[in-house]
């Protein structure tokens, strides 16, 4: 939590008490880095630990993720209650919330650059693929105008709701701010149920080829930020409903609708690279679990 000066007036920037959490926090990643890389390699230190990590199982990945929740439910409850003490998050301070989260933002931006990258160089020069052709011969890709299409629509109206809770809010609407916030939840809700649907029926499986690796990675890791941004937005739709949001400060509300418009754009390219450009002369028009 923030400090105070020796006079008893904030300092202009973010002075920190010793906190648990970033140590806490450091040990959790590390358990749950361990404990995935050996759920998926057994043998990663040796055949002698090999019976050891297998006999653990999933519950060794479960541990780590609670051990991460558990400090993240800590850490950010420390930074909520800071939030709302007078005085501590000074014009200054909030700046440089902003700042963080902007390189935040742009940090996931690369991650999805790394996957357009990868995707693009073997749709542009299939020559590296088997077969010499993208997408490769024995995939059936899906109908962009099915479930992808509906997911595009759910998630730009998805967008238009959470800018009408920011606006609700600016004007001291709090109604409009809440239900605003319930429906942006719901509608992200929806979209992961739809693409968790589209996965069940998907034509190909994860190993299959690059094809069918890239586009569960890319996809997958969007639908990922849209459960994390879901998780976000309900957060905030609790300290609403709790009143601690105002016109003048509510920076984590603006926090929440920044990461879920990256969220839409995101889908916006991967809609139009993967689903439509990517759609190969092999796919079926009818193909889709809704296509009768």
């Amino acid at each position: 939590m923030a400090q105070t000066s020796a006079h008893g007036a904030k300092a202009p920037y973010h002075l920190v008490e010793p906190s648990p959490w970033p140590i806490i926090g450091s040990i959790s990643a590390f358990v749950l880095a361990v404990a995935a890389l050996t759920f998926m390699h057994p043998d990663l230190f040796g055949k002698g630990s090999e019976a050891f990590f297998k006999s653990l199982g999933i519950w060794k990945v479960l541990i780590g993720l609670a051990l991460v929740l558990f400090t993240m439910f800590g850490w950010w409850r420390q930074v909520i209650k800071e939030a709302m003490t007078p005085g501590l998050h000074s014009a200054v301070v909030r700046l440089g919330l902003r700042y963080a989260m902007v390189l935040f933002i742009a940090s996931e931006v690369m991650f999805f650059v790394a996957f357009f990258w990868s995707y693009f160089h073997f749709a542009l020069y299939p020559e590296h693929t088997v077969g010499q052709v993208w997408p490769p011969k024995d995939i059936v890709t899906f109908n962009p105008w099915d479930i992808p299409f509906l997911n595009t629509l759910i998630l730009l109206t998805s967008g238009a709701t959470v800018t009408w809770a920011h606006h609700s809010l600016i004007e001291g609407n709090r109604k409009g701010l809440v239900w605003g916030l319930v429906l942006t939840v719901l509608l992200g809700i929806t979209f992961t149920a739809c693409q968790a649907y589209e996965y069940v029926h998907a034509a190909f499986t994860f190993g299959e080829n690059v094809y069918s690796g890239v586009f569960f990675m890319a996809t997958g890791f969007h639908g990922f930020h849209v459960i994390v941004g879901t998780i976000f937005l309900i957060v905030c739709l609790v300290r609403a409903a709790k009143g601690h949001f105002t016109p003048e400060r509510h920076f984590g509300f603006e926090a929440a609708a920044w990461y879920w418009h990256f969220v839409d754009v995101v889908w916006l390219f991967l809609f139009t690279a993967i689903y439509v450009a990517g759609q190969g002369p092999v796919s079926l028009p009818g193909h889709g679990p809704w296509a009768g």
